[in-house]
Protein backbone atom coordinates (compact mmCIF):
# COMPACT_ATOMS: atom_id res chain seq x y z
CA UNK A 1 0.00 0.00 0.00
CA UNK A 2 1.27 3.44 -0.89
CA UNK A 3 1.32 6.25 1.98
CA UNK A 4 0.27 9.58 1.29
CA UNK A 5 2.93 12.07 0.90
CA UNK A 6 3.80 13.44 4.89
CA UNK A 7 1.52 10.25 6.24
CA UNK A 8 2.29 9.01 9.96
CA UNK A 9 3.39 5.66 10.31
CA UNK A 10 0.31 5.40 13.17
CA UNK A 11 -1.82 6.93 10.37
CA UNK A 12 -0.95 4.38 7.75
CA UNK A 13 -1.58 1.23 10.30
CA UNK A 14 -5.04 2.76 11.11
CA UNK A 15 -5.48 3.55 7.02
CA UNK A 16 -4.81 -0.02 6.28
CA UNK A 17 -6.43 -1.81 8.89
CA UNK A 18 -3.42 -3.36 10.57
CA UNK A 19 0.23 -3.35 10.62
CA UNK A 20 0.66 -6.58 9.17
CA UNK A 21 -2.03 -5.82 6.20
CA UNK A 22 0.21 -2.75 5.56
CA UNK A 23 3.39 -4.62 5.54
CA UNK A 24 2.12 -7.35 3.61
CA UNK A 25 0.92 -5.48 0.97
CA UNK A 26 3.75 -3.05 0.55
CA UNK A 27 4.77 -0.92 -2.69
CA UNK A 28 7.62 0.08 -1.19
CA UNK A 29 10.91 -1.90 -2.84
CA UNK A 30 13.33 -4.21 -1.06
CA UNK A 31 16.53 -3.42 0.54
CA UNK A 32 18.96 -2.53 -2.49
CA UNK A 33 22.58 -1.61 -2.40
CA UNK A 34 22.35 1.07 -4.36
CA UNK A 35 24.77 2.06 -7.31
CA UNK A 36 27.40 -0.33 -6.86
CA UNK A 37 27.86 -3.26 -10.08
CA UNK A 38 25.80 -5.98 -9.60
CA UNK A 39 29.27 -8.02 -9.94
CA UNK A 40 33.09 -6.93 -11.77
CA UNK A 41 33.33 -10.55 -12.78
CA UNK A 42 30.84 -13.34 -11.83
CA UNK A 43 29.56 -13.09 -8.32
CA UNK A 44 30.60 -17.19 -7.63
CA UNK A 45 34.79 -16.13 -7.82
CA UNK A 46 33.79 -12.89 -5.65
CA UNK A 47 32.27 -14.77 -2.80
CA UNK A 48 35.95 -16.63 -3.27
CA UNK A 49 37.85 -14.22 -2.64
CA UNK A 50 37.26 -13.10 1.03
CA UNK A 51 37.25 -16.92 1.50
CA UNK A 52 40.75 -17.75 -0.71
CA UNK A 53 42.59 -14.13 -1.49
CA UNK A 54 41.25 -10.96 -1.18
CA UNK A 55 38.75 -9.08 -1.91
CA UNK A 56 37.75 -5.35 -2.46
CA UNK A 57 33.88 -3.62 -1.96
CA UNK A 58 33.03 -0.29 -2.35
CA UNK A 59 30.30 0.35 0.79
CA UNK A 60 29.51 3.99 -0.10
CA UNK A 61 26.45 3.96 -1.35
CA UNK A 62 23.75 1.42 0.09
CA UNK A 63 23.71 2.61 4.34
CA UNK A 64 22.75 5.48 6.08
CA UNK A 65 25.31 7.51 7.76
CA UNK A 66 24.05 9.24 10.75
CA UNK A 67 26.75 11.76 12.67
CA UNK A 68 25.52 12.50 16.57
CA UNK A 69 27.98 15.19 18.28
CA UNK A 70 27.42 17.58 21.67
CA UNK A 71 28.15 17.15 25.50
CA UNK A 72 25.12 14.64 25.52
CA UNK A 73 26.02 12.34 22.85
CA UNK A 74 27.64 9.92 24.69
CA UNK A 75 24.95 9.79 27.47
CA UNK A 76 22.02 9.49 24.39
CA UNK A 77 23.59 6.61 23.09
CA UNK A 78 24.19 4.78 26.46
CA UNK A 79 20.65 5.22 27.25
CA UNK A 80 19.52 3.79 24.01
CA UNK A 81 21.41 1.00 23.82
CA UNK A 82 21.50 -2.74 25.15
CA UNK A 83 25.52 -2.78 24.96
CA UNK A 84 28.02 -1.44 27.90
CA UNK A 85 29.91 2.01 27.30
CA UNK A 86 32.42 1.19 30.05
CA UNK A 87 35.69 1.95 28.37
CA UNK A 88 34.30 3.08 25.34
CA UNK A 89 36.59 5.98 23.74
CA UNK A 90 37.76 7.94 20.66
CA UNK A 91 38.86 5.62 18.12
CA UNK A 92 36.77 2.51 18.84
CA UNK A 93 33.54 1.11 17.61
CA UNK A 94 31.11 -1.53 18.51
CA UNK A 95 27.77 -2.96 17.38
CA UNK A 96 24.82 -0.89 18.46
CA UNK A 97 22.12 -3.12 19.39
CA UNK A 98 18.63 -0.88 21.21
CA UNK A 99 15.29 -2.41 22.00
CA UNK A 100 12.00 -1.18 22.75
CA UNK A 101 10.95 -0.89 26.19
CA UNK A 102 8.87 -4.04 25.89
CA UNK A 103 12.58 -5.58 25.52
CA UNK A 104 11.91 -6.72 21.57
CA UNK A 105 14.23 -6.16 19.30
CA UNK A 106 14.11 -2.30 17.23
CA UNK A 107 17.08 -2.29 15.36
CA UNK A 108 21.12 -2.37 15.32
CA UNK A 109 24.07 -0.67 13.33
CA UNK A 110 27.79 0.13 13.72
CA UNK A 111 28.41 3.02 16.07
CA UNK A 112 31.68 4.21 15.42
CA UNK A 113 33.23 6.77 18.05
CA UNK A 114 35.21 9.42 16.06
CA UNK A 115 36.49 11.86 18.88
CA UNK A 116 35.34 14.06 21.79
CA UNK A 117 31.55 14.30 21.80
CA UNK A 118 31.44 12.72 17.83
CA UNK A 119 29.58 9.84 17.02
CA UNK A 120 28.57 8.20 13.87
CA UNK A 121 26.04 5.37 13.27
CA UNK A 122 25.97 3.63 10.23
CA UNK A 123 23.73 1.05 8.83
CA UNK A 124 20.12 0.85 8.26
CA UNK A 125 17.67 3.57 9.29
CA UNK A 126 15.68 1.69 12.06
CA UNK A 127 17.87 2.21 15.04
CA UNK A 128 19.02 5.74 13.61
CA UNK A 129 15.49 6.72 13.51
CA UNK A 130 15.20 5.51 17.06
CA UNK A 131 18.12 7.85 17.65
CA UNK A 132 16.62 10.74 15.95
CA UNK A 133 13.55 10.66 17.75
CA UNK A 134 15.32 11.06 21.08
CA UNK A 135 16.97 13.75 19.92
CA UNK A 136 13.78 16.09 19.04
CA UNK A 137 11.89 14.74 21.71
CA UNK A 138 13.75 14.91 24.60
CA UNK A 139 15.96 17.20 26.14
CA UNK A 140 19.56 16.62 24.97
CA UNK A 141 22.29 18.66 24.23
CA UNK A 142 23.00 17.74 21.35
CA UNK A 143 22.45 18.26 17.19
CA UNK A 144 22.67 15.26 14.26
CA UNK A 145 23.24 15.25 10.65
CA UNK A 146 22.19 12.46 8.22
CA UNK A 147 23.42 11.24 4.89
CA UNK A 148 21.41 8.75 3.18
CA UNK A 149 21.12 6.02 1.10
CA UNK A 150 23.14 6.86 -2.75
CA UNK A 151 19.09 6.00 -3.81
CA UNK A 152 18.26 8.65 -1.91
CA UNK A 153 19.98 11.52 -1.68
CA UNK A 154 19.29 13.18 -5.19
CA UNK A 155 21.66 12.27 -7.30
CA UNK A 156 24.47 14.40 -4.92
CA UNK A 157 27.64 11.89 -3.94
CA UNK A 158 28.14 10.81 -0.21
CA UNK A 159 29.71 12.82 2.51
CA UNK A 160 32.60 10.05 2.84
CA UNK A 161 33.45 7.12 1.02
CA UNK A 162 33.36 3.73 2.64
CA UNK A 163 35.93 0.77 1.47
CA UNK A 164 36.24 -2.56 2.27
CA UNK A 165 39.32 -5.09 2.23
CA UNK A 166 38.42 -8.89 2.86
CA UNK A 167 40.21 -12.32 2.60
CA UNK A 168 43.34 -14.04 4.23
CA UNK A 169 45.52 -11.72 1.72
CA UNK A 170 43.79 -8.40 3.09
CA UNK A 171 46.66 -7.73 5.59
CA UNK A 172 49.71 -8.26 3.16
CA UNK A 173 47.61 -5.76 0.73
CA UNK A 174 47.30 -3.12 3.77
CA UNK A 175 51.11 -3.71 3.98
CA UNK A 176 52.05 -3.06 0.94
CA UNK A 177 49.72 -0.08 0.09
CA UNK A 178 50.78 1.65 3.00
CA UNK A 179 54.21 0.19 3.33
CA UNK A 180 54.01 -0.58 6.93
CA UNK A 181 53.59 -3.37 8.99
CA UNK A 182 49.70 -3.95 10.23
CA UNK A 183 48.85 -2.08 13.63
CA UNK A 184 48.37 -4.42 16.53
CA UNK A 185 44.73 -3.64 17.12
CA UNK A 186 41.64 -6.01 17.66
CA UNK A 187 38.21 -7.25 16.24
CA UNK A 188 36.48 -3.84 15.62
CA UNK A 189 39.30 -1.85 16.81
CA UNK A 190 40.03 1.34 14.80
CA UNK A 191 43.08 2.91 13.36
CA UNK A 192 44.51 5.24 10.88
CA UNK A 193 46.22 4.10 7.51
CA UNK A 194 48.18 7.01 4.95
CA UNK A 195 47.12 5.65 1.47
CA UNK A 196 47.88 7.68 -1.39
CA UNK A 197 48.95 10.24 0.49
CA UNK A 198 45.77 10.78 2.82
CA UNK A 199 44.62 9.68 6.29
CA UNK A 200 42.59 6.77 6.11
CA UNK A 201 40.23 5.83 9.09
CA UNK A 202 40.00 1.86 9.29
CA UNK A 203 38.07 -0.48 11.33
CA UNK A 204 39.62 -3.87 12.27
CA UNK A 205 37.17 -5.92 10.71
CA UNK A 206 36.13 -9.48 8.82
CA UNK A 207 33.31 -11.19 6.45
CA UNK A 208 33.08 -14.64 7.45
CA UNK A 209 35.73 -14.87 9.43
CA UNK A 210 38.39 -13.81 7.47
CA UNK A 211 41.02 -10.91 8.03
CA UNK A 212 39.73 -7.46 6.67
CA UNK A 213 39.25 -3.77 7.27
CA UNK A 214 36.44 -0.94 6.82
CA UNK A 215 38.32 2.44 5.54
CA UNK A 216 36.73 5.37 5.39
CA UNK A 217 37.25 9.66 4.62
CA UNK A 218 36.47 12.07 3.00
CA UNK A 219 34.32 11.55 -0.68
CA UNK A 220 36.86 13.63 -2.45
CA UNK A 221 39.89 11.36 -1.15
CA UNK A 222 37.97 8.60 -2.35
CA UNK A 223 39.10 8.08 -5.73
CA UNK A 224 42.60 8.38 -4.90
CA UNK A 225 42.57 5.90 -1.99
CA UNK A 226 40.72 3.46 -4.80
CA UNK A 227 42.90 3.64 -6.96
CA UNK A 228 45.98 3.11 -4.51
CA UNK A 229 44.55 -0.36 -3.34
CA UNK A 230 43.25 -1.66 -6.49
CA UNK A 231 46.75 -1.26 -8.02
CA UNK A 232 48.43 -2.78 -5.05
CA UNK A 233 46.23 -5.50 -5.54
CA UNK A 234 46.65 -6.84 -8.41
CA UNK A 235 49.76 -8.83 -6.82
CA UNK A 236 47.35 -10.52 -4.75
CA UNK A 237 45.15 -11.23 -7.41
CA UNK A 238 42.51 -9.08 -6.01
CA UNK A 239 39.02 -9.20 -7.60
CA UNK A 240 36.09 -6.00 -6.91
CA UNK A 241 33.23 -7.47 -5.01
CA UNK A 242 29.64 -6.43 -6.41
CA UNK A 243 26.17 -6.01 -4.51
CA UNK A 244 24.95 -9.47 -5.47
CA UNK A 245 28.40 -11.26 -3.87
CA UNK A 246 28.18 -8.75 -1.52
CA UNK A 247 24.35 -9.66 -0.02
CA UNK A 248 25.25 -13.05 1.07
CA UNK A 249 28.13 -12.57 3.31
CA UNK A 250 25.94 -12.05 6.18
CA UNK A 251 24.92 -15.53 5.86
CA UNK A 252 28.24 -16.92 5.99
CA UNK A 253 29.05 -14.32 9.19
CA UNK A 254 25.38 -15.28 10.93
CA UNK A 255 24.36 -11.81 11.01
CA UNK A 256 20.61 -11.08 10.44
CA UNK A 257 19.83 -8.04 8.40
CA UNK A 258 17.46 -6.05 10.12
CA UNK A 259 15.04 -8.33 11.54
CA UNK A 260 11.03 -6.48 11.55
CA UNK A 261 11.47 -3.72 14.27
CA UNK A 262 8.98 -4.15 17.46
CA UNK A 263 7.87 -0.75 16.85
CA UNK A 264 3.97 -1.47 15.22
CA UNK A 265 2.11 -1.91 18.15
CA UNK A 266 2.46 -1.16 21.86
CA UNK A 267 0.98 1.70 23.60
CA UNK A 268 4.70 2.71 24.64
CA UNK A 269 5.36 3.24 20.97
CA UNK A 270 2.54 5.18 19.62
CA UNK A 271 4.64 8.58 20.03
CA UNK A 272 7.05 7.29 17.65
CA UNK A 273 5.16 6.27 15.37
CA UNK A 274 2.74 9.52 14.62
CA UNK A 275 6.24 10.87 14.53
CA UNK A 276 7.96 8.34 12.19
CA UNK A 277 6.83 8.76 8.27
CA UNK A 278 4.85 5.84 7.07
CA UNK A 279 7.65 5.24 4.06
CA UNK A 280 9.73 3.89 7.06
CA UNK A 281 7.66 1.04 7.68
CA UNK A 282 9.31 -1.21 5.04
CA UNK A 283 7.55 -4.35 3.66
CA UNK A 284 6.86 -8.09 5.19
CA UNK A 285 7.44 -11.30 2.87
CA UNK A 286 7.28 -14.52 3.61
CA UNK A 287 5.15 -17.54 4.44
CA UNK A 288 5.12 -17.30 8.33
CA UNK A 289 1.18 -15.55 8.66
CA UNK A 290 -0.27 -14.29 11.80
CA UNK A 291 -2.93 -11.18 12.09
CA UNK A 292 -1.33 -9.93 15.38
CA UNK A 293 2.18 -8.54 14.47
CA UNK A 294 3.78 -8.94 17.75
CA UNK A 295 3.76 -12.69 16.39
CA UNK A 296 6.78 -11.21 14.59
CA UNK A 297 9.48 -9.70 17.03
CA UNK A 298 12.24 -10.83 17.84
CA UNK A 299 13.93 -9.91 21.16
CA UNK A 300 18.00 -9.29 21.15
CA UNK A 301 18.30 -13.10 22.97
CA UNK A 302 16.97 -14.75 20.12
CA UNK A 303 19.14 -12.97 17.78
CA UNK A 304 22.43 -14.03 19.75
CA UNK A 305 23.27 -10.45 21.41
CA UNK A 306 22.43 -11.87 25.20
CA UNK A 307 26.47 -11.34 24.83
CA UNK A 308 26.43 -8.19 24.49
CA UNK A 309 23.48 -7.57 26.78
CA UNK A 310 24.87 -5.78 29.86
CA UNK A 311 22.44 -4.37 32.95
CA UNK A 312 25.52 -2.09 34.11
CA UNK A 313 23.55 0.76 32.82
CA UNK A 314 19.96 1.99 32.83
CA UNK A 315 18.71 1.59 29.08
CA UNK A 316 15.62 1.45 27.30
CA UNK A 317 13.80 -1.87 27.68
CA UNK A 318 16.73 -3.09 30.48
CA UNK A 319 13.96 -4.00 33.04
CA UNK A 320 11.63 -6.36 30.53
CA UNK A 321 14.55 -7.82 29.21
CA UNK A 322 15.89 -8.69 33.02
CA UNK A 323 12.28 -10.57 33.21
CA UNK A 324 12.43 -12.11 29.76
CA UNK A 325 12.49 -16.21 28.96
CA UNK A 326 15.26 -16.96 26.44
CA UNK A 327 12.61 -18.98 24.50
CA UNK A 328 14.68 -19.10 21.02
CA UNK A 329 17.73 -18.96 19.58
CA UNK A 330 19.80 -18.20 16.32
CA UNK A 331 20.80 -21.00 14.06
CA UNK A 332 21.84 -21.31 10.17
CA UNK A 333 19.29 -23.65 8.62
CA UNK A 334 20.59 -25.89 5.77
CA UNK A 335 18.10 -26.34 2.93
CA UNK A 336 17.23 -29.66 1.15
CA UNK A 337 19.44 -29.83 -1.96
CA UNK A 338 16.39 -32.11 -3.87
CA UNK A 339 13.65 -30.15 -2.16
CA UNK A 340 15.44 -27.03 -3.77
CA UNK A 341 16.04 -28.06 -6.68
CA UNK A 342 12.34 -29.30 -7.35
CA UNK A 343 11.70 -25.67 -6.31
CA UNK A 344 13.73 -24.02 -8.76
CA UNK A 345 13.12 -26.54 -11.29
CA UNK A 346 9.42 -25.43 -11.37
CA UNK A 347 9.89 -22.93 -13.37
CA UNK A 348 9.86 -24.69 -16.57
CA UNK A 349 8.27 -28.24 -15.30
CA UNK A 350 4.93 -29.12 -15.87
CA UNK A 351 2.81 -29.24 -12.60
CA UNK A 352 3.02 -26.49 -9.13
CA UNK A 353 5.13 -23.43 -9.57
CA UNK A 354 6.43 -22.66 -6.55
CA UNK A 355 7.71 -19.05 -5.50
CA UNK A 356 11.28 -17.49 -7.70
CA UNK A 357 14.39 -18.72 -5.50
CA UNK A 358 16.35 -15.72 -6.38
CA UNK A 359 20.04 -16.57 -6.68
CA UNK A 360 22.30 -15.85 -4.68
CA UNK A 361 19.82 -13.99 -2.32
CA UNK A 362 16.44 -14.94 -2.48
CA UNK A 363 14.74 -12.36 0.13
CA UNK A 364 11.77 -10.56 -1.53
CA UNK A 365 10.64 -7.82 1.33
CA UNK A 366 12.41 -6.11 3.56
CA UNK A 367 11.40 -8.33 6.31
CA UNK A 368 12.09 -11.80 4.98
CA UNK A 369 9.77 -14.13 7.73
CA UNK A 370 9.27 -17.73 6.93
CA UNK A 371 7.11 -20.19 9.18
CA UNK A 372 9.32 -23.01 10.32
CA UNK A 373 7.81 -26.38 11.55
CA UNK A 374 8.43 -29.39 13.44
CA UNK A 375 6.06 -32.07 13.17
CA UNK A 376 3.57 -29.67 11.38
CA UNK A 377 3.80 -27.82 14.30
CA UNK A 378 5.48 -23.78 14.79
CA UNK A 379 9.13 -24.06 15.95
CA UNK A 380 10.52 -20.78 14.61
CA UNK A 381 10.82 -18.32 11.85
CA UNK A 382 13.14 -18.27 8.94
CA UNK A 383 14.91 -14.52 8.82
CA UNK A 384 17.12 -14.61 5.54
CA UNK A 385 17.86 -16.72 3.02
CA UNK A 386 20.01 -17.40 0.18
CA UNK A 387 23.33 -19.61 -1.42
CA UNK A 388 26.23 -19.77 0.17
CA UNK A 389 28.79 -20.58 -3.16
CA UNK A 390 32.17 -21.07 -1.14
CA UNK A 391 29.78 -23.88 0.64
CA UNK A 392 27.69 -24.69 -1.94
CA UNK A 393 24.62 -24.54 0.28
CA UNK A 394 21.12 -22.83 0.20
CA UNK A 395 20.88 -22.11 3.82
CA UNK A 396 18.77 -19.44 5.88
CA UNK A 397 19.05 -17.58 9.72
CA UNK A 398 16.61 -18.46 12.19
CA UNK A 399 15.47 -18.33 15.60
CA UNK A 400 14.08 -21.51 16.50
CA UNK A 401 12.65 -22.86 19.72
CA UNK A 402 15.60 -24.07 21.89
CA UNK A 403 14.24 -27.51 21.94
CA UNK A 404 14.55 -27.72 18.05
CA UNK A 405 18.38 -25.92 18.27
CA UNK A 406 20.77 -29.49 18.33
CA UNK A 407 22.55 -30.08 15.29
CA UNK A 408 21.08 -31.81 12.28
CA UNK A 409 17.79 -31.61 13.96
CA UNK A 410 15.47 -31.67 10.85
CA UNK A 411 12.42 -28.94 10.02
CA UNK A 412 10.91 -27.97 7.92
CA UNK A 413 10.66 -24.44 5.91
CA UNK A 414 7.54 -23.52 4.15
CA UNK A 415 8.28 -21.78 0.99
CA UNK A 416 6.12 -19.02 -0.81
CA UNK A 417 2.90 -17.27 0.37
CA UNK A 418 -0.77 -18.77 0.57
CA UNK A 419 -2.42 -16.30 -0.11
CA UNK A 420 0.20 -14.31 -1.86
CA UNK A 421 0.65 -10.71 -1.04
CA UNK A 422 0.31 -7.98 -3.62
CA UNK A 423 3.84 -6.84 -3.49
CA UNK A 424 4.61 -5.81 -6.44
CA UNK A 425 7.76 -8.39 -6.84
CA UNK A 426 5.71 -11.48 -6.33
CA UNK A 427 4.66 -13.18 -8.84
CA UNK A 428 1.62 -15.95 -8.90
CA UNK A 429 2.93 -18.94 -7.40
CA UNK A 430 2.10 -22.39 -5.21
CA UNK A 431 3.34 -22.73 -1.38
CA UNK A 432 5.74 -25.64 -0.54
CA UNK A 433 7.75 -27.37 2.05
CA UNK A 434 11.63 -27.48 2.17
CA UNK A 435 13.26 -30.17 4.61
CA UNK A 436 16.42 -28.21 5.98
CA UNK A 437 18.30 -29.26 9.06
CA UNK A 438 19.92 -27.26 11.32
CA UNK A 439 23.41 -25.91 12.16
CA UNK A 440 25.58 -23.27 13.96
CA UNK A 441 25.35 -19.50 13.42
CA UNK A 442 27.55 -18.76 11.60
CA UNK A 443 28.03 -21.67 9.91
CA UNK A 444 31.32 -22.08 8.67
CA UNK A 445 33.69 -22.89 11.32
CA UNK A 446 36.26 -20.37 10.25
CA UNK A 447 33.71 -17.85 11.03
CA UNK A 448 32.42 -18.98 14.31
CA UNK A 449 35.88 -19.67 15.94
CA UNK A 450 37.53 -16.37 14.64
CA UNK A 451 34.61 -13.50 15.74
CA UNK A 452 34.48 -15.27 19.07
CA UNK A 453 38.47 -14.78 19.53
Amino acid sequence: MNAPLGESLDAAIQRAGSAVTLLRDSQRRAFSHGTVSGQFTNWQSEVNSWRTGVGFMDQSHHMVDHYVKGPDAFKLLRYLAVNSFEGFRPGMAKQFVCCTPEGYYLGDCVLFYLEDELFNLVGRPTALDWVQYHVETGNWNVTTERDPQSMDRGGRPPLDYRYEVQGPLAGALMEKVTGKPLPEIKFFGMCDFTIAGHRVRALRHGMAGAVGFEMFGPWSEGDAVRDAILKAGEEFGLLRVGSIAYSTANLESGWVPGPLPAIFSHDSMKAYREWLPAKSAGSLAGSFASANIEDYYVTPFDLGYDRIVKFDHDFVGAEALQKMEKRRKKVTLVWDAQDMARVVSSAWMEGPKYKHFNMPKARYGLYQMDAVLVGGKPAGISLDCGYIANERKIVSLAVVDQEFTATDTEVTVLWGENPVSKKPQVEPHDQTEVKALVAPAPYGAHARNTYRK
